[in-house]
């Protein structure tokens, strides 16, 4: 059995070092499957990001109900997580983020598209998810079971989703991957728009060295370099010593 605390702990982590890095602000959320019991997952109550602390994080269900008997509001958005983890048995957490820089590839007929080494973990193909598609006039947000699934649909086995207007999920089989997947989206989106800006040809990373980096493993083999920085940066480096106490 995993030590349920130790995951909190680190879910706690995520949550800072998204907010430190600017992929999360006021809104936004990450989630971790429970490995105990499969169908729930682990979200924060309806906090913002930089503020959650273990105490804030609830269990739900692929409904998007709450298992553990607590009483505080969720995120409204809590089915993008819930549809992710029901789709892919292979996600282990799951990140929705509103950064700027990824907002004008939902809209434009230009796919983002990995070109950076970091950003390789996005994968090779980044979709567009459009909830006018199937549900017509809406606030843009995934408020019930139906729309998580149909996001879920669009995202299929690929890493990185696209919501049209409104931000990006992204999906990894560990916290340590998504964590990175999320960041360097943004990064990469802001670099392939000044390529292009300089009006020649993108040279963009191929299947090939996508599957290379892939090969070393969820988040790469200096994954935990990364989150020392990440955490930091996000004055939480004491939080990398919990397996230690």
């Amino acid at each position: 059995m995993v030590d349920i605390d130790e995951l909190k702990n680190e879910l706690v982590l995520a949550n800072r070092i998204l907010a430190s890095q600017n992929v999360v602000d006021a809104f936004g959320h990450v989630s971790a499957r429970n490995p105990n019991n499969p169908k729930r997952f682990f979200l924060s109550r309806s906090r913002s990001p930089e503020l959650v602390e273990m105490s804030d994080i609830m269990e739900f269900d692929f409904e998007g109900n709450v298992t553990d008997g607590r009483k505080d509001p969720g995120y409204h958005e809590r089915f993008i997580h819930a549809g992710a983890f029901e789709a892919n048995d292979e996600v282990n957490a799951v990140v929705h983020s509103h950064a700027l820089e990824v907002l004008p590839f939902s809209l434009s007929s230009v796919k983002l598209r990995a070109c950076i080494h970091t950003a390789s973990a996005t994968g090779a193909d980044i979709p567009v998810w459009d909830i006018s598609d199937n549900f017509g006039d809406t606030s843009l947000l995934v408020a019930n079971v139906a729309q998580g699934r149909d996001l879920a649909k669009t995202l299929g086995k690929n890493r990185v989703a696209l919501m049209r207007g409104h931000g990006f999920t992204a999906v990894g089989r560990t916290l340590g991957e998504v964590l990175k997947i999320s960041i360097y989206v943004p990064q990469n989106a802001k670099v392939q728009r000044e390529a292009l800006a300089l009006g020649g040809d993108v040279k963009y990373l191929t299947p090939g060295e996508i599957a290379v980096r892939d090969a070393d493993g969820p988040g790469g083999k200096d994954l935990f370099r990364a989150m020392q920085y990440w955490a930091n940066k996000a004055g939480c480096s004491h939080m990398l010593e919990y397996k230690k106490k």
